[in-house]
């Protein structure tokens, strides 16, 4: 069975493989003052590989700054969600909120990727904050939030990060590790794990983009 899309706005979706969708932006977006809310449910059963064509970049608007996105994921049982798409750039002025919630059924599997750069090239300014809420067949998996950038509590224009990478497993049995490259790969009480990075710019990010190599399983 095919992915079944439906979109309105400045974001649009296309079965680009027989698993993969891939997000396009059909307008400007998003701009201070926009509201995006997406879902993506994979059926019991089901796999799915979700990617974008280009950065996404966040801009200010001209009566706010701020604009905000609401991810919903669902997966059922058996189920299978790739989640990668390329990196949200929120530029100078700009402040972008994300809410993401995950709900997985006890045997789903996820891969659940998101990368963040304040400041296009030459600017230092601009926030993010984003929030992760997971669980597992209704046991509380995971509840995240972090702030980058600009007016951020650790902000500091000197040697605060401009870029991360986050990105939660399930399931996941590594052990926990952190480097002195800004890495942590941390094991979740209820299974999975969340591994995060942050950085100067996401180019610096150790290769392959996501691990670090003293991380392999």
């Amino acid at each position: 069975m095919l992915p079944r899309i439906h979109a309105t706005g400045g974001l649009a979706a296309r079965h680009t493989g027989p698993d993969v969708v891939h997000l396009i932006g059909t307008a400007a977006t998003p701009l201070g003052g926009d509201e995006l809310d997406i879902a993506i449910v994979v059926e019991p059963g089901a796999r799915l590989r979700v990617r974008s064509v280009a950065a996404t970049i966040a801009l200010p608007g001209l009566a706010t700054p701020l604009s905000h996105a609401h991810w919903t994921f669902e997966v059922g049982a058996g189920g299978e969600l790739d989640f990668d798409p390329e990196p949200t750039v929120v530029a100078g002025g700009a402040a972008h909120e994300t809410v993401s919630t995950v709900s997985l059924a006890a045997d789903a599997r996820l891969h659940l990727r998101e990368r963040i750069q304040i400041g296009r090239t030459g600017e230092a300014t601009g926030h993010w904050r984003g929030d992760l809420i997971a669980d597992v067949a209704r046991t509380p998996l995971l509840r995240h939030r972090l702030e980058l950038g600009e007016n951020s509590p650790t902000d500091d224009m000197l040697s605060a990060p401009r870029a991360l990478t986050s990105v939660l497993r399930y399931p996941d049995e590594r052990p926990s590790c952190t480097t002195g490259l800004g890495a942590a790969l941390l094991p979740l009480a209820a299974g999975g794990s969340l591994y995060t990075w942050t950085g100067p710019r996401l180019s610096a990010e150790p290769a392959p983009a996501g691990e670090v190599a003293a991380m392999r399983a």
